[in-house]
Order: structure tokens, then C-alpha cells, then sequence
């Protein structure tokens, strides 16, 4: 039986001598705010991802927001979107008054099922909202076949790519990150809209900034903007991260790969479902280690079985259209099957780039007694 009690932790970012020296740098610049270091961050991710456009902001949640409106959606507009998903992608359609239209996902990916993505297409339908769930990849191809405009939530995926080589939120479209601290690449808060549209990037560079254009005086606004700005310590953070982010993704790699070797027998024994693997040229950006226990296993028991060895493990992710916020919207349970049984069995795993395979091991260790009852 599993003894030791030293707490794994659910995620730890890497930060080092890189990061200190260069928020010592700002801290000495005397500009904490709308500076070089934005400036350095914005183009840097961007031309990582291969579009032209980068825009900082204050969050991953921002970001949405401010790429919908950017997109044209507004009051009454309906929006397709992911129930399975952190709640910022469906509550940022809300922000603006329009109806987040759910589809249920596809039970290998866990991606809005495209073919579903079709058939809720009404002539209300503003956009499309696909979230790459986990980090893999949605088949944001074939919704570009509709016409209509896409935001990508790209927030758990960076470093993912499509099957076509293209690297997620490299398509065009306004294509939102995210920085938080368990995230591949962390600034503790922030996000970032990566965009190819002059036009999509200039608006969102005034409306994250008040809705000051960037010739106007500093009282003098032209539009209804917001405070949504990065500040000049995340955006150190950022170009620093930037700086390791291959050998961080390669981490996170190799501890995914322990982990599938760690449970594969488990995963065989007891139908443990494991994250899908790479389907033909596509490639996963590795967020989390997210697994779905057996149909008939408590999934909670099985998560107070894991910290209470010190094991540290979530219920990732609930359905948002259960949420009771999103059930006074008339939503219910039954709506949308695949989701409800993915989210009522999943469980992420700790998972981050510094992990040590022993720790992995001892995951596999506890995750086995509990579900083999040995």
C-alpha cells in the first residue's frame, strides 16, 4: 500500500533566474505598465504561432470577451460553443448578451463534435467558439467550411498542432491563450489574442486599453473599452517563459509519456481511460493528465482516496450547462449524454514540466489500490 504522505501538487510552474531578472528589470524601469516588455512579449508569441498580431491582456477570459466583440457578436447573437470547457469560454459570450449554444463533443477527443457543430447552425448563429480541450487540437477545419466568424479558445493549448502542421491559433482566426500558473507557459494572470486581422488587433488593442486608440491623449477615449491590460510584470514573466517554452512543452511530454506507461496495465485491467494519443499528423500541447475512472467507480472516492495520501488530483472538468447559473438558462441534464458521463469521470492527475517519474509512479501506485482494491 501506498505510505508516503509528501504532497504532490496538482501543478508547479518553472521559474527561475531568467524570470527575476528580467521583473527586476521593469521593477528598476520605473514603467509597470503598457511598455517595452508587452511590446517584446506580443510580437514574440506571435511570431511563435506564425500570425502577425499579438495583444496582451489581463486574462485568458479578456481575451474571449474582447475577440467575440471583435467578431461582431451582440446582444441575441447565438454563439456554438463547448459544454465541456473552464465556464470563462461560455460566460464570455454572456458578457455581451448573446446565447452560448452548447454541443456535445466528441467522446475520443473531447472536442465539439463537428458534425454536431453543423447541425446547431440556425440564422442566429454569430460564431463559432471551439475550445482545444486539454490541449488537443479541435477540428477547427471543418468549422471553417460554415462561413461564419471563428474565436478559438486556444487557452489550454499552446503548442498543439493541427493535422495540417498549422499550429493551433495560427489559422487566422482571433485565437485566445492563457497564462495562468499551471499553464504551459505562466505569467500567473494573462492572456493573449493572437490574430492575422489588422483591423480585429487594433480594436482590441484600444478596447483592452479603455477604448484609447493609440495616437489619443491619455483622457481621450473614441469607444466603450475596458481595463483588461497586462501589466509590464506578467509581460517579463512572458518573454522569459517564452524563452524555455520548447524545453517546458518537451517536459510536459515526457511526463504524459511516463504516465501512459505508468497506467497503461491499470487502463487494460479496469477500462481507466486514458487521454487520447495523437490522431495521424496532429499534436497534443500538454495542459493536464486527465483521466475518466470506470463507469460504476465514484469518482470522488477515488479523488479522496488520492489526497489522502497527499496526492493532490480535480474533478476536471463539470459540465458548464449544469452549473446553476447556466440551469436558470434552461439547461439540463440529459442534453448532452457524452459530455455529462466524460465530466461526471474525469479527474486530472498533477501534472507539470518538473515532475519526477517516481512521482508519476506513485500516482499509478494509489490510483491502482483504489481501483483494484489491493
Amino acid at each position: 500500500m501506498t505510505e508516503s504522505t509528501d504532497q504532490i501538487p496538482m501543478a508547479q510552474p518553472v521559474i527561475g533566474a531568467r524570470e527575476e531578472e528580467l521583473v527586476l528589470e521593469v521593477l528598476r524601469s520605473g514603467q509597470l505598465s503598457l511598455g517595452r516588455k508587452t511590446v517584446a512579449f506580443e510580437e514574440g508569441l506571435a511570431a511563435r504561432i506564425g500570425v502577425p498580431y499579438g495583444r496582451a491582456v489581463s486574462s485568458g477570459t479578456a481575451g474571449l470577451h474582447l475577440a467575440l466583440r471583435a467578431v461582431g457578436v451582440e446582444a441575441g447573437d447565438e454563439v456554438i460553443t463547448s459544454p465541456l470547457s473552464f465556464i470563462a469560454s461560455a460566460n464570455s459570450v454572456l458578457f455581451e448578451r448573446a446565447i452560448p449554444t452548447f454541443v456535445d463533443i466528441d467522446p475520443v477527443t473531447l472536442n465539439m463534435d463537428a458534425a454536431a457543430v453543423a447541425d446547431a447552425i440556425t440564422p442566429a448563429t454569430k460564431a463559432i467558439l471551439p475550445v482545444h480541450i486539454f490541449g488537443y487540437p479541435a477540428d477547427t477545419p471543418a468549422m471553417e467550411r460554415h462561413g461564419l466568424p471563428i474565436v478559438e479558445d486556444a487557452c489550454e493549448a499552446l503548442g498543439a498542432i493541427h493535422g495540417d502542421g498549422v499550429p493551433v491559433g495560427g489559422r487566422g482566426h482571433p485565437a485566445v491563450f492563457a497564462f495562468y500558473a499551471n499553464k504551459q507557459l505562466a505569467t500567473g494572470e494573462g492572456g493573449m489574442v493572437v490574430t492575422n486581422d489588422a483591423a480585429i488587433a487594433e480594436r482590441i488593442g484600444s478596447e483592452r486599453n479603455q477604448g484609447r486608440a493609440p495616437d489619443m491623449g491619455w483622457l481621450d477615449h473614441d469607444r466603450l473599452g475596458f481595463n483588461y491590460r497586462m501589466s509590464e510584470l506578467q509581460a517579463a514573466l512572458g518573454v522569459a517563459q517564452l524563452e524555455r517554452l520548447d524545453q517546458m512543452l518537451a517536459d510536459r511530454a515526457k511526463v504524459a509519456g511516463w504516465y501512459r506507461e505508468a497506467l497503461a496495465e491499470l487502463s487494460a485491467q479496469t477500462g481507466l481511460a486514458l487521454p487520447c494519443e495523437d490522431r495521424g499528423t496532429e499534436r497534443r500541447g500538454w495542459f493536464v493528465f486527465v483521466v475518466q475512472v470506470p463507469r460504476g467507480v465514484d469518482r470522488d472516492d477515488v479523488l479522496r482516496g488520492l489526497r489522502a495520501v497527499g496526492i493532490d488530483g480535480k474533478p476536471y472538468l463539470p459540465p458548464i450547462h449544469l452549473f446553476s447559473f447556466y440551469r436558470e438558462l434552461g439547461y439540463r441534464e440529459g442534453m448532452f449524454p457524452v459530455t455529462e458521463d466524460i465530466g461526471g469521470r474525469s479527474l486530472a492527475l498533477p501534472f507539470f514540466p518538473a515532475m519526477q517519474q517516481s512521482q508519476v509512479a506513485r500516482v499509478a501506485e494509489r490510483l491502482s489500490e483504489l481501483l483494484l482494491g489491493n
